[in-house]
């Protein structure tokens, strides 16, 4: 049986029909909402590129049912900054040219949002260990790690 729920996402209220309440997150974020980030990655919480924040705590989208997030926060990386004002690490990112082909990009700057915020000073260790379990197959590592350090200050 069909239900409608309201999703918060981006700081904009959203009426969504699921077939399923038990449907992934991910999936409504980017087929019933059209929003080209989070990314499907591997569909098992192990990559990282679904990562959204639901009440400011990063989340695999991926593995996260759209009936856990009724009623709380959800930001995707379109609403962590804007063009005009983009989030700190965005600039970061871009200035370190830490993407290659970009499609993990969404899961590394959304989990060092997170650890910014709580850490705004964290250490390369503490960067390192906060960005543990993200993948990226093109192998830009060194260069995401120093896109974060540049603004936590550990660079």
């Amino acid at each position: 049986m069909a239900q409608t729920v309201q999703l918060d996402v981006n700081g904009m209220s959203h009426r969504i029909t699921l077939d399923d309440p038990d449907m992934p997150l991910l999936y409504a974020l980017r087929d019933e909402l059209e929003l080209g980030n989070p990314r499907f990655g591997c569909g098992l919480a192990q990559c990282g590129a679904c990562t959204v924040h639901v009440d400011g705590e990063p989340t695999r989208s991926c593995v996260t049912p759209v009936s856990a997030v009724v009623g709380h926060r959800v930001v995707t990386l379109a609403g962590l900054g804007t063009p005009e004002h983009p989030h700190p690490l965005q600039t970061a990112f871009a200035e370190a040219q830490a993407t290659q082909c970009g499609y993990c990009m969404n899961g590394w700057i959304m989990t060092a949002a997170a650890l910014v915020r709580d850490k705004p000073r964290a250490t390369i260790a503490e960067i390192k260990q906060a960005l543990t379990a993200l993948k990226c197959r093109c192998g830009t590592h060194m260069s995401i790690i120093r896109a974060v350090a540049r603004v936590t200050g550990a660079a």
